[in-house]
């Protein structure tokens, strides 16, 4: 339980900025970043699966380096 996997529900904090951010962990046909429907195999994917509620996760992006807490993880 808490765990981040395929299908998760994933509540974050950004730790720079403390914006509060809502991802869903999907396959590739589901992905859709304006949903905020995240491919499982995209950088922030493969970050969060296997993390738990209150981890911090480091992730690498195109765009930088970007920090999160894990705040929740629902299955919806």
């Amino acid at each position: 339980k808490d765990n981040v996997i395929f299908g998760s529900t994933v509540f974050l904090l950004d730790l720079k900025n403390k914006q509060k951010k809502i991802y869903k962990i999907v396959g590739k046909d589901e992905a859709d970043v304006t949903k905020n429907y995240i491919y499982f195999r995209s950088p922030i994917g493969k970050a969060l699966i296997g993390k738990k509620k209150k981890e911090l996760v480091n992730v690498t992006t195109p765009s930088g380096e970007k920090n999160f807490e894990i705040t929740e993880v629902k299955y919806i």
